[in-house]
């Protein structure tokens, strides 16, 4: 039964790994020039603070994911990786939710702030974000289901001592 619990923590974390790293990836390589009304006009994610903030708090993840990878099932830090999840779940929620809120701004623009949607102009640059934003998002409910299975994980042989 430890050896399945196991092989579910490495999987999980496994897809985690893989979804923050691709979701910063993406959005780290996201930028197209074009040209509007004879105006060169540059689209990249450093322009945005929520953009830079979701690439940072994925690679963070990513490190974190990568780290807890290698520590060994018998350890008692296993109890710290549970906290250590709450955190970064909600790092990862706040950046995904800052970098949406970007996005939709991107796309639809804002007409009570004189905002004009910029997505029409540059279409390659507006995928690549929606990507990163998907494996993001992707990123987070794996994380969550992570987060649930390893409080059950750190409670479970609490439970059975009680009773």
């Amino acid at each position: 039964m430890a050896k399945i619990k196991r092989l579910c923590t490495l999987l999980l974390r496994l897809m985690a790994l893989a979804a923050t790293l691709s979701a910063a990836i993406v959005m780290a390589t996201s930028h197209q020039t074009t040209t509007f009304f004879g105006v060169s006009v540059e689209a990249k994610y450093s322009h945005s603070p929520a953009f830079k903030y979701f690439v940072i708090a994925n690679a963070i993840v990513s490190v974190y994911g990568l780290l807890v990878l290698f520590l060994p099932p018998k350890s008692l830090l296993w109890r710290l990786v549970v906290g250590l999840d709450v955190v970064f779940t909600m790092l990862l929620t706040s950046s995904i939710s800052a970098a949406l809120a970007i996005a939709q701004v991107g796309k639809k623009g804002n007409s009570s702030a004189g905002w004009l949607p910029i997505c029409g102009q540059v279409q390659n640059y507006c995928d690549h974000v929606k990507g990163a934003l998907i494996a993001g998002f992707i990123g987070v409910i794996i994380y969550m289901l992570l987060l649930l299975y390893s409080i059950h994980i750190a409670l479970d042989p609490l439970l059975l001592q009680k009773t």
